[in-house]
């Protein structure tokens, strides 16, 4: 006989429970293989950390990136203009119109470079966001994006570079429209450096035919790169009858902006003014007209001034020819200049309003003039 078995329903239950069991096990296995991402643990490990995911932002045309929050905000904003020398950004300068945004939007503009002024702009004060915007051709400044951006900053800053790449990019198109309408509607502080500051005068000198010296322009005043042109792009307050200069005491660049006033005199008929700052010089002018001189003078450092030039209708200049030395004598006192040096707090006032140095504070005024192609000064 063989054997029996008298527990036939317990071995049937084992056989099942072993295959239940079996197949659990394999149903696990194949589960293991898929994964999600594991939640990233700080350090060694511990507590995960909640991951908040970045949204995706759409590029804005010409933009070089923002920081701080890329959505508009309205802030109430108070005008004024800043005129920088080039060379080391003045930062009191920057703070200054960063107070006049409300803490609103800034925008830098350029036509060559990088966004570096985005982190530093936004590291001097409050404000909702930084943007640099690169418009390197007619077609982004003409872009209906582009103007928006600019038309609603609260302040605006245009960088240096070469100011002939802003006549020709921005100027008649709805970039240098939207410009305008934040120095003349909206009111918002502006202001530029280098390049960025030659053409925020009515009157500027484009150097699109390179630049020109000093010696230069004494020599022949009207040498092919002495290229100026008459109100034709910006609208600042104050400065329709104004031409700047910038990188002034470093580059000696004071008998230059002595033939750009002499040319726009014979050329024009118009006695124009000039403002002139030296490097790492802001002039910051209020709404009302009143400058004062930011930056970082000292006896160490001497190079920190601004100047106030003013021509008179009468005092013409008596040899102004091309191939000819310049004569602008008229006694010796052909055009009133006053300079100011520079503070971290501000120095001097002038009030380029009515540029009556009788007003004017805080400098020297002088007289210059040039005799055969040699620019003189003298105290007056």
């Amino acid at each position: 006989m063989g054997e029996i078995n008298f527990f036939p329903f317990i071995v049937f239950d084992m056989k099942s429970s072993l295959f239940v069991l079996i197949m659990i096990f394999c149903l696990s296995a194949l589960g293991c293989g898929k994964s999600t991402e594991p939640t990233p643990t700080p350090g060694g490990g511990g507590t995960p950390v909640p991951v908040t995911p970045t949204p995706t932002v759409k590029k804005r045309p010409a933009s070089l990136g923002v920081v701080g929050d890329s959505s508009n905000v309205v802030k109430t904003v108070t005008g004024g203009m800043v005129l920088m020398g080039g060379g080391t950004d003045v930062d009191a300068a920057f703070k200054w119109m960063i107070e006049r945004s409300g803490g609103g939007d800034v925008v830098v503009i350029r036509a060559t470079g990088t966004n570096a002024y985005n982190p530093y702009i936004y590291g001097l004060g409050s404000v909702n966001s930084v943007e640099t915007l690169l418009i390197n051709s007619k077609e982004l400044a003409n872009n209906d994006s582009v103007a928006y951006i600019i038309r609603n900053a609260e302040m605006l800053f245009i960088a240096g570079g070469d100011q002939s790449d802003y006549m020709n990019f921005w100027r008649g198109t709805k970039v240098e429209k939207a410009l305008n309408y934040l120095l003349t509607e909206k009111k918002a502080p502006l202001g530029g450096t280098s390049a960025g500051c030659a053409i925020l005068g009515g009157f500027y000198y484009s150097g699109e035919n390179g630049g020109v010296t000093s010696a230069e322009a004494l020599q022949n005043p009207y040498v092919n790169t002495m290229t100026l042109y008459n109100n034709d792009f910006l609208k600042a307050p104050y400065l329709q009858n104004v031409i700047t200069d910038q990188h002034y005491l470093t580059r000696t660049r004071e008998g230059r902006s002595m033939v750009f006033l002499g040319r726009i005199l014979k050329d024009w008929g118009i006695a124009a003014k000039g403002i002139a700052a030296d490097e790492r010089t802001a002039v910051c002018i209020a709404p009302d007209g009143k400058a004062q001189v930011y930056g970082d003078y000292s006896s160490t450092r001497p190079y920190s001034y601004a100047y106030f030039m003013a021509t008179d209708a009468a005092k013409q200049p008596e040899k102004l020819l091309a191939y000819n030395e310049v004569m602008w004598k008229n006694g010796e006192q052909a055009v009133a200049v006053y300079e100011i040096p520079a503070s971290v707090n501000g120095g001097g006032n002038f009030n380029v309003a009515n540029f009556k140095f009788s007003e004017a504070t805080g400098g020297k005024a002088y007289w210059w003039w040039i005799d055969g192609g040699v620019l003189n000064k003298k105290l007056q």
